[in-house]
């Protein structure tokens, strides 16, 4: 048996992070039902698309039109942004977001979920309600708070996870793998990393990672 590992980059505040994570739902669907031979692991690795988010979040319109030049050109993104989101079954609400998050408590979140062993499908469901939270339901996923309830949505036991969270724990651990994944070159996300070998980056279609996917096993595209 040939297995693939996928280190998926990504942060939860990266709208095309979470199309990326349906398009890779989809192409692992597919493939894990055509390929019981080869199977694949998916782990999660932290990225910053804003490492100077302080921690109790700033004012999402504000800080998009600032980086963007203008309201209208910020509209003209996010339509976009939408138009891709429903292709992959995501109904964005950027209404709904009021504050851009400090994403260092959901990657540690995260983070600890995998360190635990809550098992790939729980922390497949965790990354599933972090996305949705921000992106659907207008939630700061920077609260300790939300992070517990999602925490505990997903199975994890929620005074041990707001134990952790209240903590400074793996803190540094996470800063120190996201700028690990800047030295391997990670320069935007989403960035699907196949066995330490090779990296497709962007919101590919499932396609796409289909065929990353075979040329991760060793099988000839057709």
């Amino acid at each position: 048996m040939s297995a693939i590992q996928i280190e998926v980059v990504s942060d939860v505040v990266c709208p095309w992070c979470f199309i990326g994570k349906r398009h890779l739902d989809d192409a692992l669907e597919a493939w894990r039902r055509d390929h019981p031979e080869h199977p694949v692991t998916v782990s999660w690795r932290p990225y910053f698309l804003n490492p100077d988010t302080p921690l109790e979040g700033e004012p999402y319109r504000p800080f998009l039109e600032q980086k963007f030049g203008s309201s209208q050109e910020v509209d003209a993104i996010l339509a976009r942004v939408a138009a891709a989101g429903l292709k992959a079954g995501v109904v964005f609400a950027f209404e709904r977001i009021t504050l851009r998050a400090n994403t260092l408590r959901a990657h540690r979140l995260i983070h600890h979920a995998q360190k635990v062993g809550s098992g790939e499908t729980a922390v497949k469901q965790l990354v599933e309600h972090l996305f949705a939270a921000n992106f659907q339901i207008g939630d700061y996923v920077g609260d300790i708070g939300v992070l517990t309830k999602i925490a505990g949505e997903c199975g994890l036991e929620e005074a041990s996870v707001r134990a952790y969270l209240e903590s400074d724990q793996d803190a540094d651990e996470i800063r120190a793998i996201a700028d690990e994944a800047k030295r391997m070159g990670v320069a935007s996300v989403p960035t699907f990393i196949f066995n330490r070998r090779f990296a497709v980056t962007g919101a590919q279609a499932p396609e796409q990672l289909r065929q990353a996917l075979e040329q991760a096993a060793g099988i000839a595209a057709t």
